[in-house]
């Protein structure tokens, strides 16, 4: 398997990191404008940092789960072109 090359990865990483962060930073602070206009300070602010964090949490357990399946998908494509290629096919 290639591997990507270093930027694209931190490019990658980079780009999923400010994603994280402006969620949660964002979600923040629609509930500290709500908990001041409705004067429930600071309880829809907790709420809504939860629910960022367990999304946040939640996108990054899915994206690693389709990398890995990914992964595996290639790795066995690549074990079988090994068997085909081998003197009497599959061993």
């Amino acid at each position: 398997m290639k591997s990507a090359p270093l930027t694209k990865r931190l490019d990658d990483n980079v780009t999923r990191g400010m994603d994280m962060g402006f969620t949660i930073v964002v979600l923040a602070g629609i509930g500290y404008l709500l908990d001041r206009w409705l004067g429930t300070t600071p309880w829809l602010t907790i709420a809504l940092v939860i629910v960022a964090g367990v999304g946040v949490f939640a996108t990054l357990k899915y994206r690693y789960e389709a990398a890995m399946a990914e992964h595996a998908r290639e790795r066995n494509e690549r074990a079988a072109e090994r068997a085909a290629s081998r003197p009497g096919g599959v061993s």
